[in-house]
Formats: structure tokens, C-alpha cells, sequence
């Protein structure tokens, strides 16, 4: 690639790209999605029109430049999905729009005469009077109707030029809507998208790991429970309750059987299916995801659904004021200026771009929020419900030791207890799996079916002996396992820094693989973050043991914790927080957490969690660490915090306008204009980034 040097400083460096032809919009994605690849590089801005590249980065200069000069466009492969659902054109496109407008309005009104114009506007406004006749016959008195008689009275007047900027503000106005609208639910379905990339293909008998690139139509995957489904199929054997509500909205799991037909991005809530893959890639699940947002209620915020009805109850209002103003003076002009001034389509406007831009900054942090809703429901949260591991703690915890009971070699123990971990989503089994990983140690299946039983463990059968492997509660009250004869006091010994997973083979305990699960060490500060977001009630619930709890509440310092509960316990313990009148958030990774993720006004799955926990959740963080949950308390807070301001500027300002009016200080088209200016003002406000 050609280019040239504009600015050079170090860590930043931009580029003009040297090409015969302008930039397309696909060449900008992939320059911009082959730099960002790049190891050394934090940020790629690219812009297609004047062909600029910014580019961040850490490390070498020269190395930078040595690969953007051997970089070409047909020499990069770009996943199809990354293209699609870009968003350069669809911002792009709106761009020239309002440009578009902005310069037809003020173009013509310097070359068309104003016979011309006056005409243009009294077509025009047939559309927004039959849209107020419309809302007429619904026997209805909304905003429509108070736009309809606002153009229709100018139009009667005589008054054309006031007609037709009333006609062009409301269209900038349409305009802005649609387009942040459009960004905003393409990001979040983006968001929502399926980041799968391998998946269990079942082959002649066998099982193994394949990249899902390489699936085919026809092929057969085998999804356990607590897993995203990741590609649409046909079940060919297994039962199992899939959870649909990222396509329907619906929560109730739905029974699946042989010759049932299951969707990409479900998630089996129990179960395990053996699914024929019927299609491949990513459009339709996009699509699906992007229909069901735009339908959802769940966009809407209660202060959203407020603004839109306080929009309609005011209009009776409007119509009745200029009514009164008109009998009082009998002057047509001073209460035209009344109806040419309305708090409703500020109120209408200003609410649902300032929500739908707080979810779009939101992403830009790396965080999923699924409606307006949960943001505000989180800037009235009192109270935080934590799980820890892979919350608190690090979300990959390590194997330091594993503790033999029947003399088997630990190795040999280590193998067998990966084989079985590798088929289910938990820290704790990844670290197992990872373990055996370092250690060279080939786990190819040798066990009968496994079943996954949640919050306690996993049981199955290798030849004619049943293995079991999970928790205390599992193995030794559930299961009835026994330590061997003459290893109490060494089962006794076991170190009580770690956390443990007991494994017994035929009840009888074989081995105890210790697993040290870290503090993250941002906890204990974003706890005191929180705090001072407006946080009174921090709580933590865990399955471990008493000890393992203390240790670690006292060094992240919440204000109470539970040891050794089970996930009902969780789900139960916030219902009852609820019920006492508290804003509950819950905040999990795990399968077992998912009833609570349910029950919580605000359920939150951070990174690296499991899928179903990631589904049901009303947020998700894709950051590694705490620090996004304060970031989302913090966006929470300035969202409530910009629409009650905008309650107030919008109340202010428009009575102001409405006594200058009446007053005969303002003339009705000025008053028109400086309402419909301040309304696109505040929407502008209402669209840049609250932190």
C-alpha cells in the first residue's frame, strides 16, 4: 500500500492512503480491521472520504511501517460478519442526508422564488395534516394532531414561510431519530451476536472439538446443557429445554425432541441434543436478533414511556391554550404563537435518543445492555448481589495440586478428571482442562454419556466404574461417597487456602484436585467505586465453603456474604430483597446463577461466563475486570441525571417562548423557529456520550 506521512508523533501516527479511485466502504473496514488485528496497535480511526488513517500504537515504529506498506486489500480475509454489519455505510448514508436537506433548505430559499417555495410547502403539508386527521379518527389527541393544526393554521394565514420551516425541523428531527435509532440497535445486535468458534462435531461414533468454520450442512454437533446452540438444525436424538428468548423475548424454556427444529444463538437450559446442521453462518441469527430489538419493549424506559405520554396529555392543552389566548385577545397572531410552540415533540424526541445513545456508548465500553430500561433500573439500584468465582475472583482460576486417595498416579487422575470437564462452561473446569493441557496429557473420549447436575457436578461412567466429580455437598452428601480407609486424616490436611473439587470413582473417593482461584485485584476497589455511586448494600453468595467465603468478603469488604448456597438459595434471597423494597442487581458468570441473573431487577454476566448466564442476563460486560460494572453505574446515573435536565430545559425554554409570544414580543414564525431549533439542539445534546 502507497501512503503518505501526514503527522507523526510517537504512539500516533496518521496516513493518507494513495489510490487512483476513492476509498469504498468495504476497503475502509478491512484497512481498519487489519490494523486493529495488529498486536502492537490500540486504535484504528479510518476515514473513506479523504482516505486518513490514525493509527495508536505501542512498540515499534518501523515494524508499523514496514506492514502497512506490505498491506493490500486482497490480502487480508475478513470474517463476512465484520463486513455486514458494519456501520460506516448506514452512518454515511444518513450523513448525506442531512446534509442533503440542510443544503436544499437554504439552496433553494437563495434561487427558487417564493411563489415556487410557498408551493412546495403546501404539498408538502398535505402529509402532515393527513397524519393529524388520521390520528382524528382514532379519536385521539396526540402530537400529530398538534403538528397538523400548527402547519395547517400557517397554511390557512397565508404564513408559508412559517409552514415550511415547521415542515423542515420536523424532518431533521425524523432524520436524526431514524438514524440513531438504526445505529443504535445495529450495535447492540452486533453485540448479541454468536462469538462461537469451536463446537463438538460428532463423527462415525465419535466426538471431537471442530472450529465452526468447518461445519457443513448436513453435519451432526452434539450441544450439552448450559451451552448456546450455534448454528440452526434439525435434532436427530437427545431431549432437552431450549431457552428462546433471544429470538422470541419469551423466558419459558421450550421442550425439544427428535424431528424438532432448534435456532442459532438458544441456549439448552437441560439436557443434551444431538442436532443435523440445516444452515450455516451468521445473516439470519443478525437478522433475527435485529427484529426482535426493534420490536422488544424492552428498549423502552419507564421515563421514555412518561415522556411519551406527558407528550399526548399536553396536547389537549396546547389546543385549549391557543383557543384561550385567541378568545382573550382575538388576536389570530398571538395565539398561532402559542400553537407554534409545543412541549411534546422535544419531550418525544429528546427521551428516546438520549436511552438509545446511552446504550450505544455503552457498547463502546464493551457492554451489552438488552434495554433503556435496565440502565435506569440500575441508576435506582440499592443493592448488589455478587457471586464469587469467576466474579470476585479471577475467571481463571489454576490446578496447583492434585491429591491422590487410592494411590492412582496424579496425572492419570488429572486426565481422567479433564475428559469429563472439557463437555461444560465453568472456571472451575476450564482450569482443569487448561491443567491437563500444560502437562501434555491427551484426554480423547473414554466415557460413557455425561451428565452435568447444576451447581453440585458431573457424573458418568468410564467401562463398568461410575466417576463423579464436583463439590463436598455433591460427592459426600449427594452421592454418599466415603474417604478410604486409613486417608481421613490426610483428607483432613487438605490445604485451606484452595478451593476444592472431590473426585471419586465406585463412591469411593479418588483424588481432590486443589485449585487456588485468585482475587481480582480491582475487586476491593470497585467495591468502594460502587459504593460511592450510590451503592448501600453490597452482598456476596457463594457454594463455597464458610472459610473460603469469610477470607474472601473481608478482603473485598462487602457488608455480608453467605457460604455453601445453592442456586434457588440466590433466586430466593433476592425475591425477598425485592419484596422488602430494595433495587436489586445480580451479578454472575456461572449456569447456577442464572435464576438470580432472573429474578434481579438488573441481571449482569460479566466476561468468560457462561452462555446461558449471558442470555438470560439483562447486561452483559466484555470487559476482564470490575471496573465496567462502575462504569455501567456511572452511565446508569448520567442517563436519569440527562433526562430529567432535559425535562426541565425543555419545560423552561418553551414556556418562555409561549409568554414571549403571547406577550407580542416574538412573532409566530420566530417563535416557531426557536422552538423547533431548540428541540434539534437538545436531541443533538441528547446524542454525545455521557462519560
Amino acid at each position: 500500500m502507497k501512503f503518505v506521512i501526514c503527522h507523526d508523533i510517537p504512539g500516533r501516527l496518521r496516513i493518507r492512503v494513495l489510490q487512483p479511485r476513492e476509498m469504498t466502504c468495504s476497503e475502509a473496514d478491512t484497512l481498519e480491521y487489519a490494523l486493529s488485528a495488529l498486536s502492537n496497535v490500540s486504535k484504528v480511526s479510518v476515514q473513506r472520504r479523504t482516505a486518513g488513517v490514525t493509527v495508536c500504537y505501542g512498540g515499534n515504529r518501523a515494524e508499523l511501517i514496514q506492514k502497512l506498506r506490505a498491506f493490500s486489500y486482497g490480502s487480508v480475509t475478513v470474517p463476512e460478519d465484520y463486513l455486514r454489519h458494519s456501520c460506516r455505510e448506514l452512518n454515511e448514508t444518513y450523513k448525506e442526508k442531512l446534509v442533503g436537506k440542510v443544503v436544499l433548505r437554504y439552496g433553494s430559499m437563495a434561487v427558487i422564488p417564493y411563489p415556487v417555495r410557498a408551493g412546495i410547502a403546501a404539498v408538502r403539508s398535505l402529509r402532515y395534516i393527513g397524519l393529524g386527521i388520521k390520528t382524528l379518527c382514532r379519536r385521539k389527541l396526540e402530537v400529530p394532531v398538534l403538528d397538523a393544526t400548527a402547519i395547517g393554521v400557517s397554511v390557512l394565514r397565508g404564513d408559508m414561510k412559517t409552514a415550511g420551516s415547521i415542515i423542515f425541523l420536523l424532518g431533521i428531527g425524523e432524520l436524526l431519530e431514524e438514524w440513531t435509532h438504526k445505529k443504535s440497535v445495529g450495535d447492540l445486535a452486533r453485540s448479541m451476536s454468536l462469538n462461537i468458534s469451536r463446537v463438538w462435531l460428532r463423527r462415525d461414533g465419535q466426538e471431537m472439538l471442530a472450529p465452526v468454520s468447518d461445519i457443513a450442512i448436513g453435519d451432526e454437533i452434539v450441544v450439552r446443557m448450559g451451552n448456546v446452540i450455534p448454528l440452526d438444525g434439525m435434532v436427530v436424538s437427545g431431549e432437552g429445554m431450549v431457552n428462546q428468548a433471544s429470538l422470541t423475548g419469551e423466558s419459558a424454556a421450550v421442550f425439544k425432541q427428535p424431528h424438532g427444529y432448534v435456532y442459532a444463538g438458544t441456549v439448552l437450559e437441560e439436557g443434551e441434543l444431538a442436532v443435523r446442521v440445516e444452515t450455516v453462518g451468521g445473516a439470519s441469527r443478525f437478522e433475527r436478533i435485529v427484529t426482535m430489538i426493534e420490536k422488544s419493549e424492552k428498549l423502552k424506559s419507564s421515563l421514555e414511556g412518561k415522556a411519551a405520554h406527558l407528550a399526548d396529555r399536553l396536547v389537549p392543552f396546547m389546543l385549549l391554550g391557543t383557543g384561550g389566548v385567541y378568545a382573550l385577545t382575538r388576536n389570530a397572531t398571538k395565539a398561532l404563537s402559542v400553537l407554534m410552540v409545543d412541549f411534546s415533540c422535544a419531550l418525544k424526541l429528546a427521551m428516546p435518543i438520549s436511552v438509545l445513545s446511552a446504550i450505544r456508548e455503552a457498547s463502546g465500553h464493551h457492554i451489552t445492555v438488552k434495554g433503556g430500561k435496565f440502565l435506569e433500573a440500575l441508576a435506582e439500584a440499592d443493592t448488589i448481589v455478587f457471586d464469587k468465582t469467576g466474579t470476585l475472583t479471577k475467571a481463571k482460576p489454576v490446578v496447583v495440586d492434585v491429591i491422590a486417595f487410592q494411590g492412582d498416579r496424579p496425572d492419570e487422575l488429572l486426565r481422567t478428571a479433564a475428559c469429563l470437564e472439557e463437555h461444560f462452561p465453568h472456571s472451575m473446569a476450564r482450569a482443569v482442562v487448561e491443567a491437563a493441557g500444560q502437562k501434555g496429557l491427551e484426554h480423547s473420549e473414554m466415557h460413557s454419556r455425561v451428565e452435568y447436575i447444576v451447581a453440585h457436578g458431573i457424573s458418568s461412567r468410564i467401562g463398568e466404574k461410575k466417576v463423579i466429580i464436583g463439590s463436598y455437598h455433591f460427592v459426600f452428601q449427594d452421592e454418599q461417597c466415603t474417604v478410604p480407609e486409613g486417608m481421613q486424616e490426610q483428607f483432613d490436611a487438605l490445604p485451606a487456602e484452595y478451593s476444592h473439587l472431590y473426585m471419586a470413582v465406585d463412591s469411593v473417593l479418588a483424588a481432590v484436585i486443589c485449585i487456588e482461584d485468585p482475587l481480582r485485584e480491582e475487586a476491593a476497589d470497585a467495591v468502594g467505586k460502587l459504593r460511592a455511586c450510590g451503592i448501600d448494600r453490597i452482598v456476596m453468595m457463594t457454594g463455597d465453603s464458610e472459610r473460603t467465603a469469610r477470607a474472601i468478603a473481608e478482603k473485598v469488604g462487602v457488608d455480608e456474604y453467605y457460604s455453601e448456597v445453592l442456586p434457588e438459595d440466590k433466586a430466593r434471597f433476592v425475591e425477598s430483597e425485592k419484596r422488602a423494597g430494595r433495587k436489586v442487581v445480580m451479578v454472575g458468570d456461572g449456569i447456577n446463577d442464572s435464576p438470580a441473573l432472573s429474578a434481579a431487577n438488573v441481571g449482569i454476566a460479566v466476561s468468560d461466563g457462561a452462555e446461558i448466564a449471558r442470555e438470560i442476563a439483562d447486561i452483559m460486560i466484555g470487559s476482564d475486570d470490575l471496573y465496567g460494572l462502575v462504569t455501567l453505574k456511572k452511565l446508569g446515573n448520567a442517563l436519569v441525571g440527562r433526562i430529567h435536565r432535559n425535562y426541565r430545559v425543555i419545560v423552561g425554554f418553551n414556556a418562555a417562548l409561549i409568554l414571549l409570544g403571547v406577550g407580542g414580543v416574538l412573532q409566530p414564525a420566530s417563535a416557531a423557529l426557536l422552538h423547533n431549533t431548540s428541540t434539534l439542539a437538545i436531541s443533538l445534546k441528547s446524542m454525545q456520550d455521557l462519560l
